[in-house]
């Protein structure tokens, strides 16, 4: 251990005195004072690791003494020694902060497991972790290998994802760069296995998995009744990595009954993904069923999203719920997010209430137009960490607690998720090509075949086409397409931003969770 300094304060300090040479033969410098007045002289004069603090002392006490030394040091950890049990100086020690609470008699190894748990943590968890993953990676590898169908895949990205926030805990960069590079060869086996599998996901119910114009039928109608009222929230390009970040602020509030995964159709884009969700249809059924209101690929964005209500109260029509009552917010912007939280009580008169939230999409937008965001949100561990830190301060956040509060049950999922393009691939096609950087469709397109996954004919895979000879082309990975006019300039703009549209575990295997209150 390196130079741990410790204070002992206790006025029967003589009494302690095995208590200190066990821990001085165990490698630790140990001061001792009798009383809370020198005791904090001590403290300003000499940097110390952790003290251990008697409760009882004549003059200043330990709680008196434990508030001036956090004054002083908020950071400096305090361990509370007493032989009371009582609960009013627990939660009063506690309530100043205090990072263990020990009951006299106390033994040197109680001593030395709680200087463990508190100033060689962080290394022993390091080990610990870097130990286990070095397991895992093998493990990994192999069964990267062996992966054949939709369930496996899930597993193995939520086992990806695990290591990835154990890993950003840990100071060792070199671990992520390991797990960085088993993420990329797990996204070109994902590509592969999407080549061969994803048309088929429309004609083989039971080896399809529960995609983006299923998932209200079979997850989110067994939910909804007229007995009990039901919030649904749609994080807008919200990654499952992202939910497990803002997990435990949830916790505080819900239990997490169910959480599963599901898969975003392709494009992982918004006018794809999220009115495949409310609809309950692919893209194509949708342009049949509602021809005024489907916006062509190669149009303006305004407008792609405008009936999702439309069409959520349509499906639950289709599927026997039409007696539902059904309010629908679309939060786009902070001050919305606000005057929705605040007039809440509005809508819990209805049996379900969808809300869609598009902080997260405005984040990986703002990360392409803004240079402070490509700053703060540099590379994966750092876009989860802004996202927690939005979170945690978001009216969506005080949405939710009121809904625990009020004792109603929350379904929280996403339309798909997004990744951080690296790499550029040529594309060339005609004025009227989409501008997404992660598809395109159109007709007569140039493209790398070996970057892309192309569907010549888009009926196979239910998406509209404006000519017979329209194809669609996804690209795989961490691509994005780039024209040839301009092009060291166009690949500088894009080049480490987030981006959706494309094949990618990011992009397609997704969220969905059951929130009951605690209450």
């Amino acid at each position: 251990m390196d130079n741990i300094q410790i204070l002992w304060v206790d006025d029967e300090i003589d009494l302690l005195k095995p208590h200190i040479l066990f821990l001085q033969a165990k490698g630790y410098f140990v001061d001792t004072i009798n009383n809370g007045e020198e005791a904090l002289e001590m403290v300003a004069e000499k940097s110390y690791n952790m003290v251990f603090l008697d409760e009882n002392m004549p003059g200043m006490d330990g709680l008196e003494t434990l508030q001036r030394i956090k004054e002083m040091q908020n950071t400096l950890p305090v361990v509370m020694i007493t032989k009371s049990e009582e609960e009013s100086i627990m939660e009063d020690a506690i309530g100043s902060q205090i990072s263990d609470y020990l009951i006299k008699p106390v033994n040197p190894n109680q001593i030395l497991l709680t200087l463990k748990k508190h100033l060689d943590n962080r290394r022993l968890v390091s080990e610990k972790t870097t130990s286990n993953y070095q397991q895992e990676f093998r493990q990994i590898g192999m069964d990267l290998a062996m992966v054949r169908d939709y369930q496996g895949w899930e597993s193995l990205y939520k086992r990806l994802v695990y290591w990835e926030l154990e890993l950003d805990k840990l100071a060792d960069e070199s671990l992520n760069e390991i797990l960085l590079s088993q993420k990329k060869e797990a996204n070109a086996q994902f590509f592969r296995f999407i080549e061969r599998n994803y048309e088929d996901f429309f004609q083989t119910k039971e080896e399809s998995p529960v995609m983006s114009h299923t998932l209200v039928k079979e997850w989110v109608k067994p939910k909804l009744s007229k007995e009990q009222s039901q919030f649904f929230v749609v994080i807008d390009n919200l990654r499952y990595d992202q939910w497990k970040v803002i997990q435990p602020e949830i916790e505080k509030y819900f239990k997490v009954e169910d959480e599963r995964i599901y898969w975003s159709i392709l494009p992982t884009a918004t006018q794809f993904a999220r009115n495949a969700l409310f609809a309950g249809l692919m893209p194509s059924e949708i342009k049949k069923r509602f021809p005024d209101k489907w916006v062509e690929d190669n149009e303006d964005d305004e407008g792609k999203n405008n009936f999702e209500d439309v069409f959520f109260k349509d499906q639950l029509k289709r599927l026997g719920l039409a007696d539902l009552s059904v309010g629908y917010e679309k939060v786009t912007n902070h001050n919305y997010g606000k005057k929705l939280s605040e007039n809440l009580a509005n809508l819990m008169h209805n049996d379900v209430n969808v809300i869609v939230y598009n902080f997260v999409d405005m984040l990986s937008h703002a990360k392409t137009d803004m240079k402070v965001i490509r700053e703060l949100a540099d590379n994966d561990k750092a876009y989860r960490s802004l996202t927690l830190s939005w979170f945690k301060n978001s009216p969506l956040l005080d949405i939710l607690r009121q809904l625990a509060e009020k004792n109603i049950p929350v379904i929280l999922s996403t339309d798909h998720g997004t990744i951080n393009v690296v790499d550029p691939t040529k594309v060339v096609g005609d004025k009227n090509l989409n501008t997404n950087l992660r598809y395109k469709s159109g007709r007569g397109i140039s493209y790398q075949n070996r970057d892309v996954y192309s569907v010549k004919n888009p009926e196979d895979i239910y998406l509209p086409k404006q000519n017979i000879n329209s194809e669609y082309l996804f690209a795989k990975e961490s691509l994005f397409f780039a024209y040839p006019n301009n092009y060291n300039h166009y690949v500088k703009y894009y080049r480490n931003t987030y981006q959706h549209g494309g094949v990618s575990l990011e992009e397609m295997i997704i969220p969905f969770i059951s929130l009951k209150p605690r209450s």
